[in-house]
């Protein structure tokens, strides 16, 4: 699937969040353990099975608290809403409620990067049409949400699925034709077509 999990750690602090702990939880563990950093969050941008199939895995290694927006129908310890933050060590994270491939969908934003699991990759945009996705809700996430970012923000997606594997919200506006000037109108017409 292609699936990226992002490790964040505050390397005085020894403590680090997971996003997206779906595959290779021993990989994820080998990396924490090799930094010195211990796992205190499993955080899921959304509750697709590609993107939570590791929580329970992660969390019984380390004791992690999972976490997810307050509409996920996974098994979560911590529910948050948009806007919130956690914090790891010195590090602050907000989350941002981005729904239209699921109503429960959160991007997580640290430090001038953004984990945007499958709401926004690099030069397209995550799928409407699964059980509660919303092209309306798409739009609003992406233009009136993420594209209101700063420019330099690195943009870091939940799949491997363009020419590289990250970019910035500059590359996103300029390069991606989904993020072409449209009404809420033309982009749900846009998002049924194949």
């Amino acid at each position: 699937m292609q699936n990226f999990a992002y490790l964040i750690g505050d390397d005085k602090a020894g403590l680090a969040a997971v996003v997206d702990p779906a595959w290779d939880i021993e990989k994820i563990l080998d990396v924490a353990k090799s930094n010195k950093l211990r796992i205190i969050y499993a955080i899921n941008t959304h509750q697709h099975p590609d993107h939570v199939s590791g929580n329970d895995e992660l969390a019984r290694a380390t004791g992690a608290k999972i976490v997810a927006h307050e509409a996920s129908r996974s098994r979560k310890d911590i529910s948050i809403k948009d806007g919130e933050t956690l914090h790891v060590g010195s590090l602050e994270l907000k989350l941002i409620h981005t729904p239209g491939h699921s109503p429960d969908h959160v991007c997580v934003l640290v430090n001038g990067k953004l984990m945007t699991g499958d709401a926004l990759f690099v030069g397209e945009c995550g799928r409407t049409d699964l059980p509660g996705g919303s092209s309306e809700q798409m739009y609003d996430s992406l233009f009136n949400k993420l594209m209101k970012l700063p420019d330099d923000v690195e943009v870091y997606p939940g799949h491997d699925y363009g020419a590289k594997p990250h970019s910035t919200i500059a590359y996103e506006k300029s390069h991606n034709y989904v993020l072409k000037p449209r009404t809420v109108k033309e982009f749900v017409q846009f998002m049924k077509e194949p």
